[in-house]
């Protein structure tokens, strides 16, 4: 089981994200506890003023909303029952035993989860601290829970639980609302997880799952007054469907909290840099030919995905990375120099020409021979007449010529080198 809390200023934000699913009929409202009549004969606005009469007690507790989602492993066989018990146990074990909450059976995604909407403010008006709940409280009942209903453990499903799959543009753009859904149900995915320092960045992991952020041209009303939207992908890339509007979305993905995103994931991402640079550098080491599209596979069996920039005539102009394992992303320059790319398009383009010039010859009574090729033969012409003739030694030879002591002329000890210092003669009185 995976458990995900978050707090908020909101608590209709949180109830409506829910409740619009509700109607879409994708999910179930299967319990409301510390609720004076059941779930069943309970209206919409029932239950939501039962949250916001209580939580109108302590009008300081600005975030005063808890928004949890219990996630469970594929395949796991949970009855509406079993979720309620698993749901009554987490919130007492985590200190809202006596809160009202609603329990939502979710039925949107690949794994069996249940989100979980409540208050932090008790009936007598006091704080429910949640600073530090998840590693505190949570991850302890997370693992008690695993113990007491026998469920997967986190550990054994975490990485693919959260595997997504692109969404069914066909079924998605019948209409605004379905659109935002299946935006919505992605960005809950990648915004918070995945380690990106730009709207391109972002886009490179989004246009995995056929979703873009589109800030549209730089005179556009959108751009000038900050906004941003989000939008669906076709298989060719072009966008379709209904622009949804950031502010619109029930997590607020606009572009102020990108940038504080960005800011944020600059200093995370720094120290798993070096799995992408160590994979294209071992990638080009077992492989004496390697073309680009050789290489992007190579990196795709190791979870990094390679996404090419290219303009309307084909020219490779970016190169981002999107390590999936450890949810970061880089572009190639970010990497350093070697790793841009220019230098990426480069190295490929050297190693194949590697490949088809030279040979190497691994018996051990051999030495290293190149085969000689005209078409690098130009790359010597500029060489001095009188140290042409050393072109004309036998191959067998060149190696111990090479590898000869050589002795220079002008060598001076170490101890002789550099300025010294005048020695300041001490006058000595006559006595």
């Amino acid at each position: 089981m995976v458990a995900i809390i978050k707090t908020g200023n909101s608590i209709r934000r949180a109830f409506y994200y829910n409740e619009q699913k509700l109607n879409s009929g994708v999910e179930e409202c299967i319990m409301a506890a510390n609720y004076p009549i059941d779930v069943d004969v309970l209206t919409e606005e029932q239950r939501l003023n039962c949250l916001l009469n209580q939580a109108a007690l302590n009008e300081n507790v600005k975030r005063n909303s808890v928004h949890i989602s219990l996630n469970f492993a594929p395949g796991e066989q949970l009855s509406k029952v079993r979720l309620c018990e698993i749901a009554s146990a987490y919130m007492e074990k985590i200190g809202f035993a006596n809160q009202p909450y609603l329990v939502y059976e979710h039925h949107d995604a690949g794994h069996p989860h249940i989100h979980i909407v409540s208050i932090k403010v008790r009936a007598n008006g006091s704080r429910i601290d949640t600073q530090n709940i998840g590693r505190n409280q949570s991850e302890k009942a997370r693992k008690e829970i695993e113990e007491q209903f026998h469920l997967v453990r986190a550990e054994e499903h975490k990485r693919q639980l959260f595997k997504l799959k692109p969404v069914n543009v066909q079924k998605a753009v019948y209409g605004k609302s379905e659109t935002k859904h299946a935006i919505t149900n992605v960005l809950d995915a990648v915004l918070l997880r995945y380690k990106y320092t730009s709207i391109a960045e972002l886009n490179a992991v989004l246009n995995q799952y056929n979703i873009a952020a589109d800030r549209g041209t730089e005179n556009s009303r959108i751009y000038l007054n900050n906004g941003l939207v989000y939008r669906l992908l076709e298989e060719q890339g072009n966008k379709v469907g209904v622009p949804i509007k950031a502010s619109d979305i029930y997590n607020k993905p606009t572009l102020s909290f990108l940038e504080n995103r960005f800011l944020l994931n600059e200093i995370e991402r720094k120290r798993y840099a070096s799995r992408v640079k160590n994979s294209i550098d071992l990638a080009f080491l077992k492989h004496a030919e390697l073309p680009l599209k050789g290489l992007i596979q190579i990196l795709q069996n190791e979870g990094i995905h390679t996404a090419l920039r290219q303009n309307k005539e084909g020219m490779i102009y970016g190169i981002t990375f999107v390590d999936h394992q450890t949810k970061c992303v880089f572009n190639g320059s970010d990497l350093g120099k070697n790793y841009s790319t220019a230098r990426i398009i480069e190295r490929c383009s050297l190693q194949q020409n590697f490949s088809k010039n030279q040979t190497i010859s691994t018996s051990d009574n051999s030495l290293l021979s190149l085969k000689k090729d005209s078409s690098i033969q130009p790359e010597f012409n500029h060489i001095d007449h009188q140290r042409q003739p050393f072109m004309n030694i036998d191959e067998s030879k060149l190696l111990d010529i090479l590898l000869l002591p050589t002795s220079s002329t002008d060598y001076l000890p170490h101890a002789l080198k550099g300025n010294k210092k005048k020695r300041r003669k001490r006058l000595r009185a006559n006595l």
